[in-house]
């Protein structure tokens, strides 16, 4: 008896064990269906299953269509091109390199007067604000103690470049030179500026006054966005107030692309923004051009001055050029259009559907060289392996990223095209398929098994102490009753 009992408490527990190794680990980590993966392109750009073509060769050996650029060789020491609606650089050179912004720095100091004064304030004109501008630095010919409005210094900054207007302007808003260049550096910050500390409102020449030209470009778009400095920026002219000092007046931009259209290096696409010039800094230029919508800013720094009396300085003749360039050789496109079908993945706890159809969020239109066709760019989707239902059309479900030859020319997010609706059947079904995969079905089934080993052995100790006391009392008892016979 007792080894059958062996026997079945064996067979049990090696089922049991059996069972268990058989189930998924306990502690092991499901597989993630919402992992991000890249997957495959279903557009109408090649066959199901295949993403979109990195280059435009073909089997039968034509050449890959030329996206290279010629390098304009723009003659400065540091250069920039921008598309601002993408955010596509265009061009760069030395971008990231420190360099003395001369009076491009007034860009900033435009920037935060208007975000921290009224444009009809009235500042008078004090001492101080004369100070370390020499004779022949650039002003607008404002007295000590001259009364003038707030919207009169700006354009007296930005045309003239007047340094003490600039000192002017920043004494209101800042309290002091001092002052003002900490609001500077906090707004550099707050914009992204990661190579950049002002030391003055004027950018006259200190070494620890710098920039970049990607910063300038920070910068400059972002005052752009203000509709009274883009107005100041691209006035050639300018007819000033009447003050007490001065009767009303004329100032004058000093950019050589907007001032006369009689000159070969005026540029009809541009609408400013700020020049800049000292013998350290060299010729800087921050620009801005906009051709039938089409939008670049450019940034030249450390450009040389005018190779005789007949010409400009060459950030103007450059600037021109990098513009000319820009617009000769990129092409807006639409990259991916809202409302097609881009891509798809799969869906999982829904009778309605096994895939979900994915659209752009938004159109995607990049600035992309004019001899490259849409459909030779790789296209490399970024969705999870499936989502789970319910879903609904305008969910974000993932990202589409263009490019070509290793250029990224954009990224736009992918939302569900359709309403996927969730089935309770297919959801509770997952429920217990994931309860009996689960860490918790597994500890309580080792403690079942634990709780059954026990019993077994529980029964198979206590079990054979009690035969063993039975078949005692049963030979005391066959003892008595022999005896009394």
């Amino acid at each position: 008896m007792n080894r059958n009992l062996l026997k079945r408490a064996g067979a049990f527990l090696l089922l049991a064990l059996l069972l268990f190794a058989y189930l998924p680990p306990a502690f092991a980590a499901p597989d993630d269906e919402n992992e991000f993966a890249p997957v495959s392109d279903t557009s109408d750009s090649g066959e199901e299953g295949d993403t979109a073509p990195v280059s435009g060769s073909t089997d039968d050996g034509e050449n890959e269509p030329d996206a290279v650029l010629e390098d304009p060789k723009i003659d400065a020491t540091a250069a920039l091109l921008v598309n601002p609606n993408t955010g596509m650089v265009l061009y760069e050179k030395n971008a990231d390199e420190k360099r003395y912004p001369a009076s491009t720095t007034k860009i900033m100091t435009a920037l935060l007067v208007l975000e921290n004064a009224k444009l009809d304030d009235i500042v008078t004109a004090e001492k101080v604000d004369f100070e370390n501008v020499s004779w022949d630095a650039s002003n607008a010919d404002i007295k000590e103690g001259e009364q003038v409005k707030v919207l009169d210094l700006l354009y007296c900054l930005m045309l003239p470049s007047a340094n003490e207007a600039a000192n002017m302007l920043a004494r209101h808003v800042g309290g002091s030179i001092e002052g003002f260049a900490d609001m500077m550096n906090a707004k550099a910050e707050e914009l992204g500026c990661t190579g950049t500390h002002f030391v003055n409102p004027n950018g006259l020449h200190d070494p620890n006054h710098y920039t970049t030209a990607r910063d300038l470009y920070t910068i400059a778009h972002a005052a752009m966005q203000d509709e009274t400095f883009a107005e100041i920026a691209k006035t050639a002219v300018k007819t000033i107030s009447k003050t007490n000092m001065h009767d009303s007046r004329k100032v004058f931009t000093t950019n050589q692309l907007i001032f006369s259209s009689y000159q070969p290096w005026f540029y009809g696409w541009c609408n400013g923004i700020k020049t800049g010039h000292t013998a350290e800094a060299g010729n800087c230029l921050v620009a801005y051009a906009d051709q039938r919508d089409s939008e670049l800013y450019s940034v030249v720094l450390g450009c040389a001055d005018a190779p005789d009396s007949s010409t400009v300085a060459k950030s103007f003749t450059e600037t021109k050029r990098l513009f000319e360039w820009g617009y000769d050789n990129f092409k807006s496109k639409t990259l991916a259009k809202q409302g097609n079908s881009i891509t798809s993945t799969k869906v999982r706890l829904s009778t309605d559907t096994d895939e979900l159809v994915l659209t752009a969020k938004r159109d995607l239109v990049a600035s992309v060289p004019k001899n490259l066709d849409v459909e030779d760019m790789e296209a490399t989707p970024t969705v999870p392996k499936s989502v789970d239902a319910p879903i609904k059309a305008g969910d974000v479900i993932g990202s589409m990223t263009y490019s070509y030859a290793g250029t990224v020319y954009g990224t736009v997010e992918l939302i569900a095209l359709h309403d996927v609706e969730l089935s309770k059947v297919l959801y509770y079904a997952d429920k217990l398929e994931n309860f009996f995969k689960g860490s918790v079905f597994k500890i309580l089934l080792v403690v079942l098994l634990v709780f059954v080993i026990l019993y077994i052995l529980f029964n198979l100790t206590f079990g054979r102490m009690r035969r063993r006391k039975q078949r005692r009392m049963m030979r005391s008892r066959g003892s008595r009753y022999n005896r009394r016979r």
